[in-house]
This record gives C-alpha cells, structure tokens and sequence, in this order.
C-alpha cells in the first residue's frame, strides 16, 4: 500500500505551502494509469493529517481517464489499464494522459 507514503508527501506538501495557516482543502489529480488508488488515498488522509495543520481539510481527487496515441496510425485510444489495443491492432501506443499524480489546489484559511 503505496498510498500511505503517497498520502503523507501530500499533507507535507499541502502544510508547507500553507505556512502556518490552517489547510481548508487540497485537490489532487490521480490518473487512471499511475497505479495509484483514488480509495486508498481517501481512506489515509484523514490519519496523515491528524495532529496537522491539514486535518479536517477536504481533500478532492479528480481522477484523470488515460489515454493513447497509437503510433502506427495515429488513432486515440481510451486506456482504463496500463495496455490496450487501437481499432487498427496495433498494440505500440503513446501515453498521453492518465499518468498524472499532483497537488493542484490548496485553500487556507
């Protein structure tokens, strides 16, 4: 479980840009590739923040669809896993989103 280290570089993050002021929400964007799970980052931040001045903040995960570029005939494909397939059978494909894992956001008080 990953999400528990990846959790607590958030709410580090999220406390050192605050600079002292109390943290109201933090935003992230999880995509659907970084083998990241949105759930398990829900389930840690409450007990990363404890003690902090992130706890009771908010925390919303937007999860970002991944998508590819299929480099033989320049198709889009729509990726939920790691691997897929273009319409024309070719399995050689760019990665062009849904590898994201980034704070965006932070409200304070």
């Amino acid at each position: 479980m990953h999400e528990l280290g990846i959790t607590q570089e958030i709410v580090e993050l999220a406390e050192a840009r605050a600079d002292g002021r109390r943290v109201r929400k933090v935003v992230v964007e999880i995509g659907r590739l970084s083998a990241v799970l949105p759930d398990a980052v829900r389930f840690c931040f409450e007990m990363c923040a404890e003690d902090t001045s992130v706890a009771g903040a908010e925390l919303q995960i937007i999860e970002i669809p991944g998508t590819a570029k299929c480099r033989a005939c320049a198709g889009m494909v729509a990726l939920d896993r790691p691997f897929g397939r273009c319409e024309c059978g070719c399995t050689d494909l760019e990665w062009l989103s849904g590898e994201e894992l980034r704070v965006t956001q932070i409200e304070v008080e």
